[in-house]
């Protein structure tokens, strides 16, 4: 897959990954990881080459969300340990500070490329998610878990600080400051229920039914009114480091925006008719 960009016009066929696979179905895109022998770990390849398709996704008219999972019974293990930590401690070993600053970078490009996105994003969760797997599920908008997933952010057990690809940030505002300390400084796993229970998990299904609800889920939002899911998700992103008056201005501009769509007008027709609205993304 090239990286060249602008991408003006993009059709879902044009994105042809080499290193993880790539599905669509009825405006839902699924990524999957799939090494699954290895519970899916991530290689400098498969970062660089998520962060180039999230890169691509606001260009591609055919996606209206997407579904990230992984192959197997896992989600992702993280980083590959051989392809990616043994390198890095040789980068360590040879004093190659530049060369370690390029790796924890390019990693934080795939976490900017999926909150850039504008589609919505699904993670469907089973079996381990932990390390760099727990960072992608927590840049997706949404998750879905399983009661067997397990979820670590266990940089810590690697000599490493919690304060990877955006945790820091991300996930107090998701599951509260205290527990995500507790989770960043000691690098435990959460069972299923636990996450759920904190916020993690939007919800728990069974392992059978996890993508098909996950797809589900997404292909209800890609469904809706795209123009107005994707204020949504900057305005969520945005309004982080802004004070309450900024972000009530901010959200009067958002919605004023919304209000000149088709999808607006449709919506009333179609409530005014008794009927369902067919959003058409503008």
């Amino acid at each position: 897959m090239t990286s060249s960009l602008p991408h003006p016009h993009l059709d879902a066929a044009d994105i042809r990954p080499e290193h993880f696979r790539w599905s669509l179905g009825d405006r839902v895109a699924t990524i999957t990881l799939d090494r699954p022998e290895r519970k899916n770990p991530l290689t400098f390849d498969m970062y660089a080459e998520l962060a180039d398709t999230f890169r691509r996704l606001p260009h591609v008219r055919d996606v209206r969300a997407v579904v990230v999972t992984g192959a197997g019974e896992n989600f992702c293990s993280g980083g590959d340990v051989h392809e990616i930590i043994g390198p890095l401690v040789r980068l360590r070993d040879a004093g190659d500070a530049p060369g370690l600053l390029r790796f924890t970078r390019l990693t934080g490009e795939l976490v900017k490329a999926m909150r850039a996105c504008p589609q919505p994003i699904v993670a469907a969760v089973d079996g381990v998610c932990a390390g760099a797997g727990a960072i992608l599920a927590m840049a997706s908008d949404l998750r879905l878990g399983t009661a067997r997933s397990r979820v670590a952010f266990l940089f810590v057990r690697v000599g490493l600080s919690g304060a990877d690809m955006g945790a820091c940030a991300i996930l107090p505002r998701i599951v509260g400051h205290g527990r995500a300390s507790e989770l960043l400084y000691t690098g435990r796993f959460m069972a299923g229920d636990e996450a759920e229970r904190w916020g993690f998990f939007n919800r728990l299904v069974a392992p059978t039914a996890l993508l098909g609800d996950a797809t589900e889920l997404a292909r209800s939002l890609a469904h809706g009114p795209s123009f107005a899911h994707a204020m949504t998700k900057a305005a969520l992103h945005q309004e982080w480091s802004m004070g309450l008056d900024e972000a009530i201005e901010a959200e009067a501009q958002t919605q004023a925006l919304c209000m000149q769509t088709g999808d607006f007008a449709r919506a009333y027709r179609a409530f005014a008719a008794k009927q369902a609205p067919a959003f058409e993304g503008n």
